[in-house]
């Protein structure tokens, strides 16, 4: 039976997994890697650690499901979006670290080209705030901060790439240099309309264009792998960010369908077929284009959404492992009236606030280790209700019932909270981890084990559908205390 390898290196760990051609698991493997935090507001990676982690995990997992590389109809690639790499073309060696979605280290460029009134032309050209969170301030650092970086840039030595374009230099043994419509539109240097890099943005962060990928199609093969590395030469034919992936395994293919994933981060996304301009500062981003048809999404970001469940274990120690999160925060019935604002690394959409700090207020003498966790996922439940009622605002029917995917997702306390905070149904598919699954559908149609969406549509099923509880005045209050939370922990830096 046909079979499709599914790589999904996300943000805490890199994934392998084996699906065959009903959208089943047949294998999964899974290795975490170190977090950096050199600086206050700084997240570094090492982008060996993260290639290594993934061709273990994907070694495992054709070992787990007993097959060969030769039986492997294609790849599909899901990756970290915006996270920045720059490497030597000669050796395939980094330069530096990779400096992570997260990381806010050049918010001051970002403050000091809105100043200069850049902030609407780059939002008309790329769709995107003018922010740390995306890739070319993160590039200009680099380039600005690692010796001799600008003369070999300059002189064709080096390459950028987002972690797709450095998955699939490594794994066609630095024969292909590529990236797609939706990874490249998270760089803040491309042209969403004309589907191009943009010669005054590239000029604006002084980046020079030799640098910069080919762009592909999401779904196509682009490449495939030395046949050293895995046992055999495999079609590299999937490639979307993480959001984007996501949100084409959740099958949401027509305009109007929305869901939210619960990983490192909380990422909304609908489907609004052309682009749209937000009023609500969010982002109009690139889905994926697939056969020359390019699909847009409007999408909003939570920066801190299950890592505030990492550090509830790994910062606090009042968990010893993520999953003891929903039993101690189901002990108590509330939170006992705190709140935890879990901006460690800022304030992504609506606030868009770098400047931001975490805040956990509202605490009295009876507090307890119970209430904080609770605290902790009432944060990304809020957190997502602010996404959504921004994206209500800016289209013209608001969302009627959220899919949902992601590990946190699995979390039945976290999903009820969700539904009663939006006041709409929170639906959980059989499959969650819907990103795996979207690079392996856009693999999967690009080599024909597949042949259309209608065709992807009908292998998607409802696991729980969770219904709101709680009355509108409860919710009111809830989100009042919490915008009250917010108030106090923003432009906290600068006091």
């Amino acid at each position: 039976m046909p079979c499709l390898l599914a790589l999904d290196q996300g943000t805490t760990s890199s994934r392998a997994m084996v699906f065959d051609e009903d959208s089943r698991v047949a294998a999964i493997a899974q290795k975490p890697f170190e977090q950096h935090f050199p600086r206050s507001g700084w997240v570094e990676h090492n982008a060996m650690e993260i290639w290594q982690s993934q061709l273990d995990c994907a070694r495992e997992a054709l070992q787990k499901a007993g097959i060969s590389a030769a039986e492997v109809a294609a790849i599909g690639i899901a990756n970290q979006r915006e996270t920045t790499i720059l490497w030597e073309r000669a050796g395939g060696r980094p330069v530096g670290p990779a400096i992570v979605w997260q990381d806010r280290r050049t918010a001051g460029l970002c403050d000091r080209l809105r100043a200069q009134g850049k902030a609407a032309e780059i939002r008309a050209i790329t769709g995107l705030e003018l922010d740390a969170y995306f890739s070319a301030t993160k590039l200009a650092w680099l380039l600005d901060n690692t010796p001799g970086a600008r003369e070999r840039a300059a002189a064709g030595e080096l390459a950028f790439g987002t972690v797709d374009s450095w998955l699939i230099w490594q794994l066609t043994g630095g024969r292909r240099h590529v990236t797609d419509p939706g990874n490249a539109s998270r760089t803040m240097l491309f042209d969403i309309h004309r589907q191009c890099w943009h010669e005054d943005l590239l000029a604006l962060f002084d980046i020079p264009a030799g640098l910069m990928p080919e762009v592909v199609d999401s779904s196509g093969v682009c490449g495939e792998t030395d046949a050293g590395l895995l046992g055999a030469a495999i079609p590299i034919a999937g490639i979307g960010g993480d959001q984007q992936a996501a949100t084409f395994g959740q099958a949401c293919f027509s305009p109007g369908m929305a869901k939210n994933t619960y990983g490192t981060g909380c990422f909304l996304v609908l489907n609004t077929g052309v682009p749209v301009e937000s009023s609500q500062r969010l982002l109009t981003t690139v889905g994926w284009r697939r056969q020359g048809h390019t699909e847009y999404l409007v999408e909003g970001s939570v920066f801190v959404a299950g890592a505030v469940v990492q550090w509830l274990r790994d910062g606090l120690g009042i968990i010893r492992d993520s999953a003891e999160v929903e039993a101690l925060a189901a002990s108590v019935p509330d939170s006992g009236g705190a709140v935890l604002v879990p901006a460690f690394t800022g304030l992504g959409a609506p606030w868009w606030d770098a400047r931001a700090r975490g805040a956990l207020m509202g605490l009295s003498r009876g507090s307890s280790a119970a209430h904080i966790a609770r605290a902790a996922l009432e944060s990304i439940a809020l957190q997502t209700v602010d996404l959504v009622d921004a994206m209500n605002r800016d289209c013209s029917a608001p969302i009627s019932e959220l899919r949902v995917d992601g590990g946190a997702a699995r979390n039945d306390l976290l999903m009820q909270m969700q539904a009663d905070l939006l006041g709409v149904p929170v639906v959980r598919p059989r499959q969650t981890e819907t990103t795996a699954l979207g690079a392996a559908y856009l693999a999967g149609l690009a080599v024909g084990l597949w042949q259309s969406e209608d065709e992807l549509a009908a292998h998607w099923g409802v696991e729980r559908r969770f219904e709101p509880k709680t009355g509108e005045d409860w919710r009111r209050g809830m989100l009042a205390r919490w915008h009250k939370a917010v108030d106090r922990a923003r432009h906290w830096e600068e006091d």
